[in-house]
């Protein structure tokens, strides 16, 4: 199975964008879950995650602009990311965290530009 991100978009510098991203519930259910991105030129890196149990970790650069929340209800995470930056360009992937090869799926693309 493929996680699917979506809720990218054009924003510009200093706006803000909710990303969301459902899963299985088999997965969702058992597993902390992720947010990770890829910039243009530059490696996949971890950005958040949230424990089964809401305790939510980031990444130094979005702490305090981002944050990520789960509905168990409806078996999604979401990403709230503001005050963006023209850094933050990107796609963005949801998947379990530690990451599993296999669920990545096609990322939902960020554009931070003016």
């Amino acid at each position: 199975v493929q996680l699917q991100a979506s809720g990218g978009g054009l924003v510009q510098p200093g706006g803000s964008l909710t990303l969301s991203c459902a899963a299985p519930e088999s997965i969702f259910r058992f597993k902390a879950m992720g947010w990770y991105r890829q910039a243009p030129g530059k490696l996949r890196e971890y950005v958040a995650s949230i424990s089964r149990g809401d305790t939510a970790n980031y990444e130094d650069s979005v702490k305090g602009r981002f944050t990520i929340s789960r509905d168990n209800a409806k078996n999604t995470v979401y990403l709230q990311m503001n005050s963006l930056k023209t850094e933050d360009t990107a796609v963005y992937y949801c998947n379990i965290r530690p990451p599993l090869t296999s669920y990545w799926g096609q990322g939902t693309l960020v554009t931070v530009s003016s």
